[in-house]
């Protein structure tokens, strides 16, 4: 890929950050509507998300007649007494869940009886089960900043390892960042175009690991052929140039069409405990794993590791009874006779608006 081809990418991805930490700002001083930037992807952020359309109350001067799609969410089950009883729909949650055994060992044996979900601690009713291997549209975010120099090379090998072993059909972007985010390789299925993304680094600057990672997600959510997203993030260091804070990135992961990620913190003088406390955090509020490898020789494995447990987890569909508000936390078992429970890896938790997948 050439200079030129590359050049509308980061600059409709830089224009996408902007877009983002500019609604932020506006969505807290003024009622009015941030208008995106052209061609720049725009994520649902939980300040500035609105509906696409929104219909107010007539006015006493131009009565309107009654919309039948004001009553889509609601449906009559029958008659008690002379009075109609509505039921609402409720929205359907999706959970894309892997399984473990003690020895962490993955678990692909089991059926829908094995699992048994609880939001907020309340027992809920599994709607639909799947065991199977679907494409996935995958993110690779790598740090880009000057200490990754010497490491890039190791780590740009292991990701097309993760890439090979994938699902053929799965759809893959690159963005290499440091002080900004830069989409150098949209959604493809071609490894020769991702390899060459990959090798774009220039590893000079600072680490803004938390515009980045915002960034792809929403970047991720823009994807509409497949429901099942996962970001693979790789870093060094410790975030020390993002507007975003680390609580915006957790929760732009938990929203509609949230992606499970997966982390690779390469330890060295420069990762800090916050570094690894921050890569934890945003794994496993989304069902994925932080690895930390004491050298470049484990980041193979642990991107082969990834990539089968992509390919391993099942999916869980419920719907959750009555109008939920506010952070909804998830908890999901798995166990069968003659075993303990496994663990159960999936996102902990959602918030309402549309479907959570």
């Amino acid at each position: 890929m050439n200079k030129l081809t590359r050049i509308p990418r980061r600059v409709a991805f830089a224009i996408l950050l902007a877009t983002l930490w500019c609604s932020l700002v506006v969505a807290q001083s003024t009622p009015s509507t941030t208008v995106p930037a052209p061609n720049a992807p725009t994520p649902a952020s939980p300040q500035a998300q609105t509906p696409p359309t929104q219909s107010g109350p007539p006015s006493a001067q131009e009565p309107s007649a009654p919309d039948p799609s004001a009553q889509a969410p609601q449906e009559a089950s029958g008659e008690d007494q002379g009075r109609f009883v509505f039921k609402k729909d409720v929205q359907e949650v999706v959970l894309h869940a892997t399984v473990v055994d003690e020895a962490g060992r993955l678990v692909t044996y089991l059926d829908r009886s094995a699992f048994s979900i609880y939001q907020n601690g309340m027992p809920e009713t599994i709607t639909s089960f799947r065991r199977e291997d679907v494409p996935v549209a995958i993110g690779i975010v790598v740090d880009n900043s000057g200490s990754m120099r010497d490491k890039r090379e190791k780590v740009s090998q292991a990701v097309l390892n993760l890439i090979r072993a994938s699902n053929p059909d799965d759809e893959i972007f690159v963005v290499n960042f440091g002080q900004n985010p830069y989409l150098d390789q949209d959604f493809t299925s071609d490894v020769r175009l991702l390899q060459a993304a990959l090798h774009q680094a220039s590893t000079r600057g600072s680490t803004a690991l938390y515009d980045a990672v915002v960034a792809s997600a929403a970047h991720l959510r823009n994807n509409t052929r497949f429901n099942k997203k996962v970001l693979l993030v790789i870093t060094d260091g410790q975030d020390n140039m993002s507007r975003e804070t680390l609580q915006e990135a957790m929760r732009q992961l938990q929203q509609n069409k949230g992606a499970t990620l997966y982390a690779i913190g390469l330890t060295d003088q420069r990762f800090t405990r916050t570094a690894r406390e921050a890569l934890q955090n945003l794994a496993t509020t989304t069902g994925g794993v932080a690895f930390f490898p004491q050298s470049l020789d484990e980041v193979n494995d642990i991107t082969r590791s990834v990539a089968h447990d992509i390919r391993s987890q099942y999916t869980l569909t419920y719907k959750p009874e009555g109008a939920k508000t506010g952070y909804q936390a998830i908890r999901v078992e798995a166990k069968s006779n003659g075993h303990a429970r496994f663990t159960v890896r999936t996102r902990n938790g959602y918030y309402p608006g549309e479907t959570v997948r």
